[in-house]
């Protein structure tokens, strides 16, 4: 009996222990040229509904993405000097520690944007509770013991924004801030301190690092920005500027600039690395130079295996044919000359579909069936031959009992020339694995299993290590130490008080 008791009470506590390890995270970094692992979740993950049952996800996703393009499109301006006043809606998102004692932060994953900023201690309209199940928490640069503000006339400045500032003068905070295509602002000043990562040691294996990170602190915000119930402490850009955290991380010498991310749109979560994908192997093209995003060129579009009847326009000229790579946009943005005959397509495999206009906006419709077998598959094609392709049950949403809503929207993003570009968000990216090679200004991609693993070389070593996917759970995470000492408790006097 004694013998049963313990191997019940060791298979209980093993059980508990495989939940933590599964379920928990600790979000981790980089010494030295290694490799970085990020653990994502989404944040609608298996959410249909937002705000508290009412209010559709589209709707949802659809005004993440409009301050998605704003924050894309607006000029960013980031002021060098003045008095050093210290003062946006995921998708997938990270735990990230800053700051000694350190301090859990939740920031999206963003390829759309180029710094890294959290919400700071003194900000009145920064959000203060999220429906995510995640713990808010506003960086105070005071309460770290290795926190120090940058200052106008320091390098980061100097070479984030090329040139200093007529006002800046010695010791004055290096401040930024941004407008947004609403009209919302976010300002502050940037800061200096220790983040950790996970840096790969071993398959499915991670130790923790510090790093030394310059990142916003934001302490001013109007308009619209720290509205959303669904909030996050801030964004982790990995942008291609100097000032984005994949471009800290290789000036000071410790990562190339390479990475890659598996969004899971089945099941949340996904990978997302620092380093070169050794497996699976993926097909590469050009990004276009000298642009602010990831840009590559689109040939042709295909619905159901023909090709797209578009006007030539569209697919003329480096901008004209241009769609941009972001996975801080959720669904997919077409010029209005490509959504059109698109729709059409779409509509006309199921003529006899009664097509109702949801939220002013969403065309919806009720099926009941396989859509798969009902609906043609997307295809956009880009230069030499790669392709990437959108299945329907990728672009039709559920909304309701059986109603399916289209995810493809009109307007793409428009240019300063006045062109409008197709933006692809996480509706084309989501169980694609998407390979961002800076160090030869290349993008490349391929269909993947999010839920599974890839292969990256360690560069300081030469190894290549096992990546696996993560789902960053905040409840667990912060109270992984208690749990576990909880869980010793109860179990060791089962096993041996007998």
């Amino acid at each position: 009996m004694v013998h049963d008791l313990r191997r019940k009470g060791s298979v209980v506590l093993l059980a508990l222990l495989v939940y933590l390890v599964v379920n928990c995270t600790i979000f981790v970094a980089v010494e030295g040229n290694n490799n970085v692992v990020f653990e994502v979740q989404h944040k609608f993950n298996g959410r249909r509904n937002v705000n508290g049952g009412r209010g559709s996800l589209l709707t949802s996703l659809k005004a993440h993405d409009f301050h998605r393009h704003g924050r894309m499109l607006a000029a960013l301006d980031m002021p060098l000097g003045g008095n050093g006043s210290p003062t946006d809606a995921a998708l997938y998102f990270t735990k990230l520690s800053i700051g000694t004692p350190p301090q859990d932060y939740y920031v999206q994953v963003d390829t759309g944007s180029d710094i890294l900023w959290v919400n700071c201690a003194g900000c009145d309209k920064c959000p203060k509770k999220s429906s995510l199940g995640i713990h808010l928490t506003l960086y105070d640069i005071k309460a770290s013991s290795t926190g120090k503000s940058v200052s106008c006339d320091q390098d980061f400045c100097l070479s984030a924004f090329d040139a200093p500032a007529s006002d800046c003068k010695v010791g004055y905070p290096c401040e930024y801030s941004v407008t947004y295509g609403d009209g919302s602002t976010s300002g502050g000043y940037f800061v200096r301190d220790y983040a950790r990562f996970n840096q790969m040691s071993g398959n499915l294996q991670t130790i923790p690092m510090n790093g030394s990170i310059v990142f916003g602190c934001s302490s001013q915000q109007s308009g619209g920005l720290g509205s959303s119930a669904a909030a996050v402490d801030g964004i982790v850009g990995f942008g291609q500027a100097n000032s984005s955290i994949i471009s800290q991380l290789a000036l000071s010498g410790k990562v190339k600039k390479i990475f890659s991310h598996c969004l899971d749109g089945i099941n949340g979560g996904g990978i997302f690395a620092i380093g070169q994908v050794m497996q699976p192997n993926l097909k590469s093209i050009p990004l276009v130079p000298n642009q602010q995003h990831y840009n590559v060129i689109m040939k042709a579009i295909e619905v159901g295996g023909n090709v797209l009847n578009a006007p030539s326009s569209v697919f003329e000229g480096i901008l004209g044919s241009a769609a941009i790579i972001d996975s801080g946009t959720t669904l997919a943005y077409l010029p209005e000359d490509v959504y059109t005959p698109l729709m059409n397509k779409i509509i006309a495999s199921q003529p006899n579909l009664k097509i109702q206009t949801v939220e002013s906006q969403f065309k919806c419709f009720v099926y009941t069936g396989n859509v798969d077998d009902a609906f043609p598959v997307v295809t956009f094609r880009f230069e030499d031959s790669l392709s990437l392709t959108v299945y329907p049950h990728e672009y039709l949403f559920d909304y309701q009992d059986d109603q399916r809503c289209i995810g493809w929207q009109k307007k793409g993003l428009q240019t300063r020339n006045g062109k409008e570009v197709t933006l692809l968000g996480d509706l084309v990216l989501s169980n694609k694995l998407v390979l961002y090679d800076l160090e030869s200004q290349t993008i490349g991609w391929a269909e993947y299993n999010c839920s599974s693993s890839i292969k990256v070389k360690d560069e300081k070593s030469g190894d290549v290590y096992t990546v696996g996917s993560h789902i960053v759970s905040s409840a667990c995470g912060l109270n992984v130490g208690k749990l576990l000492r909880f869980l010793l408790l109860i179990a060791f006097p089962l096993l041996y008080a007998l």
